[in-house]
């Protein structure tokens, strides 16, 4: 692939970021889904960061997903996510959420406001679960989670849209362009190591992803998108399950949450997820069986391994610059900001712990993980 530009602050990136999710009532909403779905039940809040996301439950207690797409949203983003789902039923892969069709057979629906406005609507099932909690990992559930990924990422090697390559504020691609970014981290000493990881990314990484493998990635494999249900879960006829806190406690793996979906270097859907998977005593705890189940079943190159050390620390640095930049971008009692001030706290120590630590050990620790098979 060639260069990709980096993402100037004034761009739609940010601003997407920045805007206000839709607000709409719910009863609109409940209308709009019974008119072009054929849904009736009780509508919940969920917290998004550009869109309006309702959990809905029918009298039947079936659940579903109806989200209300943001304005600002390029249509064909909307349609590349939509395809890349159908993609994933086609090809029957478990745990990812399935697209509801309208009463007509299509995938989207419409919410008209009092002033004419209208939103698309779309409509996915309910994956059941919680989103993953790191003082409940360990290595069995770090494998587990290793080998979806894998599983999905192979099911989208051979995915292609026309939206593949949105210009999104997360996309690690672009990590340079959050530079200036950095200005609104108020402690100096975060804000310098910060500022070196994401010029490391310029001057040196950027350069090393050209020549690796590259498809349609999630790109966003978070703790608030990766969901764990004690009782397995079963799409299809495949079941990923890990053992939790007990060796009879099983789990099942779900992904959720395809928006920052993209066509990337295939190395990135890895270091995101492990960019999560902090342990503060032993930065490799649960990145170590991760990376390792996820080659297993997805066998990475020695390109990809080489520079994964790299864009970990890059994957922290773009959350802990897009975090306080939203600090003055959001209003205080914006429920995504305190959600994702809640989540990314320790962000910056496990940055702090892995340039510690330092690639040569890094390296050293996955192989042995890769050894032991």
């Amino acid at each position: 692939m060639g260069d990709v530009s980096p993402v100037p602050e004034s761009s739609a990136a940010l601003r997407s970021v920045a805007a206000k999710p839709p607000a709409l009532d719910s009863d609109l909403v409940s209308k709009a889904l019974l008119r072009d779905y054929g849904l009736r039940g009780e509508l919940r809040p969920l917290v998004s960061e550009r869109d309006q996301n309702f959990r809905l439950t029918t009298l039947d207690g079936s659940r579903f997903v109806a989200k209300i797409v943001s304005r600002v949203e390029d249509p064909a983003a909307t349609d590349f996510q939509i395809a890349a789902l159908l993609h994933l039923e086609q090809q029957r892969v478990p745990g990812v959420p399935r697209i509801v069709r309208n009463l007509e057979g299509g995938s989207l629906g419409c919410v008209a406001t009092p002033d004419g406005a209208e939103y698309t609507l779309r409509v996915t099932s309910w994956l059941p679960g919680e989103p993953l909690d790191i003082k409940l990992m360990n290595h069995a559930t770090a494998r587990a989670l290793g080998q979806s990924l894998a599983r999905l990422d192979r099911a989208l090697a051979n995915f292609r849209h026309a939206a593949e390559r949105p210009v999104l504020l997360w996309d690690m691609q672009r990590a340079a362009g959050l530079i200036d970014l950095t200005r609104h981290i108020s402690d100096p000493a975060m804000q310098q190591r910060v500022l070196s990881a994401l010029e490391s990314f310029r001057d040196q990484t950027a350069k090393r992803l050209r020549p690796l493998p590259h498809q349609v990635i999630h790109a966003d494999a978070n703790p608030s998108n990766v969901l764990l249900t004690r009782e397995p879960y079963q799409a299809a006829e495949v079941k990923v399950t890990a053992t939790l806190s007990r060796a009879t406690d099983r789990v099942a793996v779900t992904l959720i949450d395809f928006g920052d979906m993209m066509r990337s270097a295939r190395v990135v859907e890895v270091a995101t997820a492990a960019a999560y998977l902090r342990a503060p005593d032993d930065p490799l705890r649960f990145i170590a069986p991760f990376v390792a189940a996820y080659h297993d079943d997805n066998p990475m190159t020695s390109g990809e391994r080489e520079v994964l050390f790299d864009l970990v620390r890059t994957r922290l640095a773009m959350t802990i610059s897009i975090l306080y930049w939203r600090l003055s971008a959001r209003d205080a009692d914006d429920p995504y900001r305190q959600q994702s001030l809640a989540s990314e706290q320790d962000a910056f120590e496990f940055l702090r712990t892995l340039d510690a630590l330092g690639r040569e050990r890094f390296d050293a620790g996955l192989e042995r993980e890769f050894s032991a098979g």
